[in-house]
This record gives C-alpha cells, structure tokens and sequence, in this order.
C-alpha cells in the first residue's frame, strides 16, 4: 500500500512558477515510476510527467515539455514537479500517481496506476 499527499498548489500569473511535491508513505516508494497527471474542469485526466523508479528516466507530455521539470528522491520518498513558464491553461487540480510496472505504453495512461494521491489545485491567472 503506498499513499500520496500532494502539496505546493496555489494561485500564480502567467509566468511564474511553482513546485509541486507528491510525498508518499511506505517502504516500497523506489519500487514504483511515479506520474503526475492533471484535470481540468470538465475535461479528462490527461498525462503531465513520469519519471523511473531510479529516476534516470523522464517522459513529458509536449504540452509541458521545455517548462516542467520532474524529479524525486528516494531518500526522503518524495517526487517533484518544477513548473516554470506556467499559462493560463495548465490550471487543473494536479494528482501524482505510482505505478509498479511502467512500460513506454502505460506511463500515459491513468488507468495503469496503482496509486493516487487526492490532488492539489494549480490556477494560472492570466
């Protein structure tokens, strides 16, 4: 069982930046890739970042790529996501996900996961 408490959201202009962390609980946190995925009102789960359980490998969505920014360190069991050059539609609640078996066919999809955490709300203002 891994669980997932996102923080770092908030209110930001066009421009700025923010840094989300995902920190997960358990012993088995260098098990798993981890994702950040987001949603917009109205609109599905779409794919943010990825990143591999030894965090050597990345994957961005062409949306963020260039701008965002994923990391993690195992020590402390925690993921981040660096958003630079936010816009006014990268507002979305934003949700970091585990999953124990990624593959470069399920890293996009959100149905792969095994784990969520509840979310935290990103607002670009323009």
């Amino acid at each position: 069982q891994v669980q997932l408490v996102e923080s770092g959201g908030g209110l930001v202009q066009a421009g700025g930046s923010l840094r989300l962390s995902c920190a997960a609980s358990g012993r088995t946190f260098a098990s798993y890739g981890m994702g950040w995925f987001r949603q917009a009102p109205g609109k599905e789960r779409e794919f943010v970042s990825n990143i591999s359980k030894s965090g050597g490998s990345t994957y961005y969505a062409d949306s963020v790529k260039g701008r965002f920014t994923i990391g993690r360190d195992n020590a402390k069991n925690t993921v981040y996501l660096q958003m630079n050059s936010l816009k006014p539609e990268d507002t979305a609640v934003y949700y970091c996900a585990a999953i124990r078996f990624p593959t470069i066919a399920t890293i996009p999809n959100p149905g792969e996961y095994d784990y969520w955490g509840q979310g935290t709300q990103v607002t670009v203002s323009s």
